[in-house]
């Protein structure tokens, strides 16, 4: 259900409506007086109309013919009420007629598509947006909160710094009801510190990304599985542990997970999914999307710089710590999630773990020299088909 759909008042010009279907990409608006809902003007409406300065009184279908349901219905009672008027939206009211919301066909068939998406206690989907410590960071957090956002990242490179734990801390104080994550960090005591604050989960990883050098320029970082260690004895599994960075296979997820990580973050493994940001480039007869690391110029340019608490202006005077190249076209994303899930649930079943909980107590780490790397991936074969979940430049 929309929560807060767009409304307009009985009086608001048609043009106004007009503006506001072709801004939002609605096919309806419901008009309001106050709080009390007095009709719904739809594109059916809209569409032939030419007296655009008329109030959209004069065109709207009025309250005593409007179908409603009451706020708790139940998703048979709406389709039935849809299947019977032959209509695509049906305005949700509570007692007193006060518009409470808007349902339509496509959320319903959403829901249905994707039943285990990840949504709150409205059926929205759930939301996160990242901050970082900058100077408007108030105003950003409360403008986010306002906008119903369910969880914030306080998002820098280094996550055990005063201004990092100070400002995660705030947020909790001002908005409990906020999920906050903070990182990133690669130690204990780091982990305590925001802890102590009062953070919801912590974001594990300095320098594992395939596009970060935050290691080679600053000289600093844990290799991400000790710091994925280093971090969850700390924790005690009091707050979940995100690891951020350094999976190139699916089998990366399950080491990630056995060394004490609660959920992992992938960057490039995604970076060249179709729903990825960017154009599809052609590049010597194959097809590439372009990635960049939050730390290089490029990004720096575009606001990033603040993650690296960095303020420069002059791009010149900027120091990266990251990259920008292009990596493989790769096709939908359901696809990569799918060889994924495929691959931690193979692991699982070699280790014979019911759980990810299994996982972590029944793992067992051992060195592995460079030439057990390389026994590990195919050798003394020239490969003339790539399998799906494995490529040997990935």
């Amino acid at each position: 259900m929309i929560r807060n759909p767009i409304t307009v008042g009985p009086d608001t010009s048609i043009r106004e409506v007009l503006r506001l279907t072709h801004a939002h990409n609605i096919s309806g608006v419901p008009v309001v007086d106050g709080s009390r809902l007095v009709g719904i003007v739809t594109s059916r409406d809209l569409r032939f109309e030419r007296k655009h300065d008329d109030p959209v009184r004069n065109i709207m279908t009025r309250q005593d013919k409007l179908v409603t349901v009451q706020e708790g219905a139940s998703q048979d009672e709406v389709l039935q009420l849809l299947h019977k008027h032959r209509i695509e939206k049906v305005l949700v009211v509570n007692e007193a007629f006060q518009l409470r919301g808007l349902i339509t066909v496509k959320d319903i068939q959403k829901a249905r598509d994707n039943p285990h998406a990840a949504k709150d206690r409205h059926e929205a989907l759930l939301v996160g947006a990242a901050v970082g410590v900058g100077g408007d960071t108030e105003q950003r957090v409360a403008a986010l909160v306002d906008a119903g956002v369910d969880v914030l990242v306080v998002d820098t490179a280094h996550g055990h710094s005063q201004g990092v734990i100070e400002r995660a801390g705030w947020v909790k104080k001002h908005y409990p009801q906020v999920q906050v994550i903070a990182g990133n960090i690669v130690t204990g005591e780091a982990a305590r510190a925001l802890l102590d604050v009062g953070v919801d989960a912590v974001k594990v990883g300095v320098g594992p990304g395939s596009i970060c050098t935050t290691r080679v320029v600053a000289g600093v970082g844990v290799p991400q599985i000790t710091a994925i260690d280093l971090v969850a004895t700390a924790l005690k599994d009091e707050i979940p542990l995100i690891a951020d960075g350094g999976i190139r296979y699916s089998g990366d997820i399950p080491k990630a997970l056995a060394a004490g990580a609660s959920t992992v973050m992938l960057g490039s493994m995604f970076a060249g999914t179709e729903e990825s940001p960017g154009e599809v480039e052609l590049f010597q007869g194959r097809s590439y999307k372009s990635y960049r690391g939050m730390g290089s110029i490029g990004a720096m340019q575009l606001g990033s710089k603040d993650r690296y608490f960095q303020d420069e202006a002059d791009a010149d005077k900027l120091v990266p710590e990251g990259i920008e190249g292009r990596v493989p076209y790769r096709g939908p994303l359901r696809n990569i999630i799918h060889q994924l899930i495929g691959g931690l649930r193979a692991s699982m079943g070699y280790l014979g773990a019911a759980t990810i909980e299994d996982v972590r107590h029944k793992a067992q780490f051992v060195k592995v020299t460079s030439a057990g790397v390389t026994e590990a991936h195919p050798h003394d074969i020239q490969i003339t088909k790539e399998a799906p979940n494995y490529r040997l430049n990935s």
